[in-house]
């Protein structure tokens, strides 16, 4: 089935249960992707490189006027409403799923965009934990549906920096920002090479002859906690101690491996490992780039299983269960590349496999995994996916 036609046969069921929970058809609905990162993990806040693209996996937001000041949200995975007053003028988190919209309204509100009051449903078949950046597909489809609900628009890169800003400024996660980057400006069978600092990208075609496979260790992981913001913290307390020799650096992509090497003495072990990462992971994702470019998919192999080497010894986010999923998938027919993704802490593995080797991948990896950690994973099979989009209801 062509992909538009899904998602309007999606839609329709959607808009009928928006009429079924507050009493009138929605006036949008908007579809955003969540994603995999092929490689680029934590460069993203030190200014460097990312290689992120689209899932099948979305969340989706339908929206309609309301007369008064209120959104009324209701979250269809979790069955609850959340009700969320815009005339608030201190709001404050409340470490619930609403906080992530509350956090977007805000930022919209403080670009000066005159929210209007709205019922609004939540749908999303992203696992959260997962690493597959559930929290930023949200985000991005709330933004989108609270602009056009007030017959607004914004650039897409000022939704994604404002969606950013919701989850470092409100949620309390100092997360970078790839994730809200593609949610908004990915491409159907594209992966996208961004500089985190500039903002400049470029659209990378992926081989039809692979796909990925999302490998869910089912171990939740959440950003705001405590390790992910020590992580971002340690790689500025190096920027600091590094500037002592080197002014003009603002971030570690500005720093190369032989300045760090240079002064590895003067930093504290837990710092320099860090910035070890960081650095090395900036470059491998330009050598995977270019890996990517000429088919050469053996250095791309190559580049993600150095880059999950480097989050588990280096940055120290990976776990048991993930090291077990990467560990299975390396010994397999037709796998080109496997590692973490995300964020780290539990959360999933992308895996690039040959399309004639996946259903024999699912099969062993399930058994291996299980047999393993006493774990039954969850795995997806996906194509590269378009980033946000609004979908017409009807069919």
């Amino acid at each position: 089935m062509p992909e538009r036609r899904h998602d309007q046969i999606i839609a329709g069921l959607f808009a009928k249960k928006f009429f079924a929970r507050f009493a009138s058809a929605p006036h949008h609905i908007f579809r955003a992707p969540g994603r995999v990162n092929l490689i680029g993990e934590h460069t993203d806040y030190n200014d460097g490189f990312v290689l992120p693209t689209a899932i099948a996996l979305c969340t989706w937001t339908a929206i309609a006027p309301r007369k008064d000041h209120e959104l009324h949200v209701f979250s269809e995975n979790l069955n609850e409403t959340a009700k969320l007053d815009l005339t608030e003028t201190h709001p404050q988190p409340q470490h619930r799923w609403s906080d992530y919209i509350h956090g977007v309204a805000l930022m919209l509100q403080r670009l000066a965009v005159p929210l209007a009051g709205a019922n609004i449903f939540i749908a999303s078949d992203i696992p959260s934990g997962a690493g597959l950046s559930s929290s930023a597909a949200l985000e991005v489809s709330v933004a989108s549906a609270l602009l056009s609900n007030s017959g607004r628009t914004l650039d897409l890169v000022e939704i994604a920096k404002l969606c950013q800003r919701a989850e470092n400024e409100f949620v309390g996660a100092r997360v970078g920002i790839m994730d809200q980057f593609a949610s908004c400006f990915a491409s159907a069978d594209h992966a996208i090479m961004l500089d985190c600092r500039t903002l400049e990208f470029q659209r990378l075609p992926l081989p039809a002859s692979l796909a990925m496979v999302v490998c869910n260790t089912m171990v939740k992981h959440g950003h705001a906690g405590g390790e992910y913001n020590k992580r971002r913290a340690q790689c500025e307390e190096g920027v600091a101690l590094l500037r002592r020799y080197f002014p003009s650096i603002k971030a570690l992509r500005d720093v190369t491996l032989a300045q760090l090497q240079a002064h590895r003495d003067e930093l504290p072990e837990p710092i320099y490992r860090r910035c070890h990462h960081a650095i090395s992971e900036n470059e491998r994702v330009l050598r995977c780039a270019t890996a990517l470019q000429a088919g050469d998919l053996a250095t791309v192999g190559h580049c993600m299983a150095e880059s999950h080497v480097s989050l588990k010894n280096d940055y120290q986010v990976s776990c048991g269960e993930l090291d077990a999923m990467v560990e299975i998938a390396a010994r397999l027919h037709g796998v080109v590349g496997s590692r973490m993704t995300g964020g780290g802490f539990g959360g999933s593995t992308i895996n690039l496999v040959k399309t004639a080797a996946i259903e024999e991948f699912k099969h062993s990896v399930a058994k291996e995994y299980t047999l393993a950690t006493q774990i039954a994973p969850d795995i997806y099979v996906s194509k590269a996916g378009q980033g946000i989009t609004e979908v017409d209801a009807s069919v």
